[in-house]
């Protein structure tokens, strides 16, 4: 993402029409507002100046196309999801707890999912977030090949739950319903001749929408532990 910035003299200094001097920040700020924005449809760089009030062109000065505009958008998330966070002396409890911020942080912006879960945005949050990560199975007493394996066996496992849950969450209350529905009524009554596997555990079926995130993070864990033993 680095590559498509633009050089700082290029970038404007005066007001716009709105009254608002641009910068980077304002940018991806009025992005990631227009992208949550309900009943908007596609996100492109004209309603960005709309919404910041100035010559969609301007926008031009500081990103090179609205690709690197969601980059920026999905690195910020990344910053706001680690905020305040300081891996501890317990390595299995610091991951744990990267883990969920991130997964957190992916579901409440569910717009963006495809973007903050799939994409390498090389930007400054991502980049802290990689070193950060990786030092913390270093300092757990993984080799360094291990510990990069490792981070990427954790992050996209991370991610990929991440992108799933969002999918679901941004189901509409009736597909939802269905979801509930399936589970109950078609799973929950399955013949036992036919299906006597499922029929033996219909009583611990879910009830609706389930994320296998927690259980998944936990057996993780578990063989990064067993791994380092």
């Amino acid at each position: 993402m680095e590559s498509q910035r633009i050089p700082v003299g290029r970038k404007r200094r005066r007001p716009t029409r709105a009254g608002t001097v641009l910068s980077e920040e304002r940018i991806v700020s009025a992005a990631l507002e227009l992208v949550e924005a309900p009943g908007t449809s596609a996100f492109t760089v004209r309603r960005l100046g709309e919404a910041l009030g100035c010559d969609p062109s301007a926008v031009y000065r500081y990103f090179a196309n609205t690709d690197a505009v969601l980059l920026a958008v999905a690195d910020r998330l990344i910053g706001d999801s680690l905020e305040g966070f300081t891996p501890g002396d317990d390595w299995v409890a610091s991951l744990r707890d990267f883990a969920t911020r991130v997964h957190r942080s992916v579901l409440s912006h569910p717009r963006l999912a495809a973007i903050s879960t799939a994409r390498v945005t090389a930007g400054p949050a991502e980049r802290r977030a990689v070193d950060t990560g990786i030092g913390i199975l270093l300092g757990a007493g993984f080799a360094p090949p291990e510990a990069v394996r490792l981070y990427f066996a954790f992050i996209d496992t991370v991610l990929a739950h991440a992108a799933l849950d969002a999918r679901v969450r941004d189901l509409t209350e009736a597909q939802r319903g269905q979801e509930g529905l399936a589970w109950r009524d078609v799973y929950g009554n399955l013949p036992a001749d036919d299906y006597p596997h499922v029929h033996a555990v219909r009583a611990h079926l879910p009830g609706g929408a389930h994320s296998a995130f927690p259980d998944t993070l936990d057996l993780l864990l578990a063989q990064f532990e067993a791994r380092l033993a």
